[in-house]
């Protein structure tokens, strides 16, 4: 017979409550993969509406902005002036204002593709910047990420296994800077102990509010600010998509930082490449967009690269890739 309310847990709900305590960092991460991946919708809905990709990246960011200083108002004193600090606002607003434009004007899936070359950037500035060295481990995974890309680029009327339109050359550089990002971050946590890991994130929506409005005039200038602006003062709906996106946003990136404080790095990194099969399928059923079978080889190429630099031991590689401070 069972006594009930005799505080008592037995075996078995301790094993229960350890799995659940286990799987909640992940299923955060799991999460915010999946917002990720289905990021370039609403997106491309603002742009049919009358707001183009920068200006909506400038208009979430600052919503995003807003909302981190109201949660992270008293870890704001931990902010010093220094140039990590200022690169991490450069790399993030890059990465953003860069990926947001692809995943808009390009096949999705190519451009995500094409931002998961992360492996080969990270290894390069891994090296530039911290000193690791690249070993054969390293030279490996960037031939086969480097291999993968050249297979998915390459076609017979152009020759050249290089990003064929300006939204793959966009999903390129979001992916060098976002592995900029991460190294500098690991910089930052050396040099700068005393910032506050949420600060990171509120100087990168900084540098993300900021990046916009720099590459605005390249972007359809004074005329899509105006655009933006009526949009904005035209439609309820406009407005709804643009605030409900920011808090998105801000709001996955506070879930993903507590997977990540308790997730292993490498871990972290073959979780998020989740993200990967939620934009294919978002992609396939709301834009109708597919991959060819040599697309789809290179592709996968790709994505080994990645699980392989998450499970192939180094103990010199960049642990600090904390890749949820980068994101949309």
């Amino acid at each position: 017979m069972t006594i009930a309310g005799n505080g008592a847990h037995g075996p078995a709900s301790n094993a229960g409550a350890s799995l659940r305590t286990r799987a909640a960092p992940a299923l955060s991460i799991l999460i915010g993969s999946s917002v990720w991946g289905l990021a370039w919708f609403p997106y491309r809905m603002l742009g049919q509406w009358g707001v183009a990709a920068v200006p909506a990246q400038i208009c979430t960011a600052s919503v995003a902005l807003l909302l981190l200083t109201l949660v992270y108002r008293r870890s704001l004193g931990t902010l010093r002036w220094s140039w990590l600090l200022a690169g991490v606002a450069f790399a993030g607003g890059t990465t953003n204002v860069a990926f947001v434009w692809g995943t808009t004007h390009g096949h999705v899936m190519r451009v995500l593709l094409l931002f998961y070359l992360t492996p080969v950037w990270t290894a390069l500035f891994a090296h530039w910047l911290l000193g690791e060295r690249v070993g054969l481990r390293g030279a490996g995974l960037i031939a086969l990420a480097l291999g993968g890309a050249g297979l998915m680029l390459w076609s017979p009327e152009l020759g050249w296994p290089v990003p064929n339109n300006p939204g793959e050359w966009a999903g390129a550089i979001a992916g060098a800077a976002f592995a900029l990002n991460n190294v500098l971050l690991r910089r930052v946590s050396q040099s700068l102990p005393g910032v506050r890991a949420e600060m990171r994130s509120w100087t990168l929506y900084l540098g993300c509010a900021v990046g916009g409005l720099l590459v605005l005039p390249f972007d359809g200038g004074a005329e899509a600010g105006r655009a933006t602006v009526a949009a904005l003062t035209s439609s309820a709906a406009t407005v709804a998509v643009v605030l409900a996106l920011g808090c998105a946003i801000a709001a996955t990136n506070v879930v993903v930082q507590f997977g990540l404080a308790r997730v292993p790095a490498n871990q972290a990194a073959l979780i998020m490449l989740f993200e990967i099969v939620v934009a294919a399928i978002s992609s396939w059923w709301l834009a109708s967009e597919g991959l060819g079978v040599r697309e789809i080889a290179g592709g996968l190429c790709i994505v080994a690269a990645g699980v392989l630099s998450g499970i192939l031991p180094d103990s010199r590689r960049c642990k600090s890739a904390t890749v949820g401070d980068a994101m949309v």
